[in-house]
């Protein structure tokens, strides 16, 4: 608790999740940063036409969010709120296999493919942009963790596993051939991706 004389730090710009009519317009201009963002990339993200899109007042949104970068940030933020949560079917492989299949499906979805090439795009020459997509990954990886966690607990691998590099493990792969090779992802490499990574860590390669 900060003490008396002491502020508290004012939060990020569009950070903020009211009710009523500014979640409302949060959710409208979010959209439409995310449909910009899509089509013309982060360069060409212009908060008066992010506005324009929106139906909201320009004024709005350079006082609520100020830059690109800040509203990158504020989109990545609610991406992760509204991430799906983790599958629990009992078994590690099979697990990682449904959260190898929910990447490919959104990576290989016309528009939240462009957007999330996008923000990475947009993490490599914006600091905002970057932490948030930080920060957006280390709340999916969290949530993910929670498969390796309870095989850890089922004794299916071993004591000491580090659940995020496990997590992580599944998704690189998945990410490189987005960015490197330019073809579409396929269940099949969803399932690759998730065997080598189950199988690595029944192996103890992430064990300490």
């Amino acid at each position: 608790m900060p003490s008396p004389r002491t502020p508290e730090p004012a939060p990020a710009p569009g950070s903020l999740r009211p009710g009523g009519r500014t979640a409302r317009t949060r959710e409208a201009v979010l959209q439409a940063a995310g449909d910009a963002l899509a089509a013309d990339g982060f360069e060409a993200l212009d908060l008066g036409e992010v506005a324009r899109r929106a139906g909201v007042g320009k004024t709005t949104v350079y006082r609520r969010w100020g830059t690109p970068g800040a509203l990158a940030a504020d989109l990545l933020a609610d991406m992760a709120e509204q991430s799906l949560s983790r599958s629990d079917t009992g078994r590690l492989e099979q697990d990682l296999r449904a959260n190898a299949r929910l990447v490919v499906k959104t990576l290989n979805d016309p528009r939240q493919g462009r957007l999330f090439k996008a923000l990475i795009a947009a993490s490599l020459c914006n600091e905002q942009a970057a932490v948030a997509l930080h920060h957006f990954y280390d709340v999916r990886i969290e949530e993910w963790a929670g498969c390796v966690r309870d095989a850890v607990a089922r004794g299916e691998v071993p004591a000491g596993t580090d659940p995020h590099a496990v997590v992580a493990a599944v998704s690189a792969p998945l990410y490189y051939g987005l960015l490197n090779t330019g073809r579409a992802l396929t269940d099949s490499d969803a399932d690759a991706a998730a065997r080598a990574a189950a199988t690595a860590a029944q192996a103890g390669v992430w064990s300490s």
